[in-house]
């Protein structure tokens, strides 16, 4: 205990929850791709992948909360060093999203014969930037106008604030997934319809699956704030969380400039 108080880090206890939310997270894209090839027919196994990786992540992530909150092992240099990991970690999921939209933005300048030179490609009716998007992009900013409340409400030590900010939060990601639900299900196009239908549903898809990450995290900070998990100094994991929400809303607008208003 000596040498870790001198040289501030947290030198993490042997756990078997990275090896086993590994083997959940292989085992999950491996029988996915058995049943959507048609190689298995009955669901049972991606259900129960899904289970298990559910369950290793909350069990893992139960016991950071215990190392960080409880047993005060998460010190100040813990606390820069997880902040600075979980940033190079969003930028790396930008860049996901700029390829995406590079090649989206390629496709449209130049149109091949195949999708009838022109942008949309023939035949199919894309969805317009004051429909459906127009509403959840309200959402979403409202969304992130809300967690910066609940933010700086934490910040000043005033928790009713920061608990009602963020249960507002949750409640609009729950909605934009809802909206961006409907827009899937009465869409005249599919991710099989070319390069359109491809890149459309990938960014939006991706994004959303985001969204359903980011409210999962969401939730976990709202539990963990009415439970005082979190103060005015010591709030990494729903900084964190913050920083999620806030990529996530950045990268909607471009999205929504670019498939919606350039797209349509």
């Amino acid at each position: 205990m000596k040498f870790l108080y001198k040289h501030g880090n947290h030198l993490v206890e042997p756990s078997l929850w990275p090896i086993i939310t590994s083997f959940s997270i292989f085992g999950l894209l491996f029988n996915l791709a058995l049943s959507s090839h048609g190689y298995i027919g009955n669901p049972i196994h991606v259900i129960l992948s899904v289970i298990t990786l559910f369950l290793s992540v909350v069990l893992w992530t139960r016991d950071v909360v215990i190392e960080g909150t409880y047993l005060g092992q998460h010190t100040l240099k813990v606390r820069k060093g997880l902040i600075l990991g979980y940033i190079l970690f969003l930028i790396s999921e930008v860049m996901f999203f700029v390829g995406i939209f590079w090649a989206y933005i390629h496709s449209s300048m130049g149109p091949t014969v195949e999708i009838g030179s022109m942008w949309p490609p023939i035949d199919i009716a894309s969805i317009g930037p004051l429909e459906l998007p127009l509403f959840n992009t309200i959402i979403l900013l409202s969304s992130g106008a809300t967690i910066t409340y609940s933010h700086h409400s934490l910040l000043a030590n005033n928790y009713s604030g920061a608990v009602n900010g963020l249960l507002i939060t949750v409640l609009l990601a729950v909605l934009f997934l809802i909206c961006q639900f409907i827009e899937y299900k009465y869409a005249t196009f599919t991710i099989s319809d070319g390069v359109y239908g491809s890149c459309f549903f990938l960014g939006t898809g991706w994004h959303g699956m985001h969204v359903i990450i980011g409210t999962l995290f969401l939730t976990a900070c709202l539990l963990r704030m009415v439970n005082y998990h979190f103060t005015s100094t010591h709030h990494v994991g729903y900084e964190c969380t913050i920083f999620l929400w806030h990529v996530v809303d950045v990268v909607w607008l471009v999205l929504y400039v670019l498939f919606y208003f350039w797209g349509s």
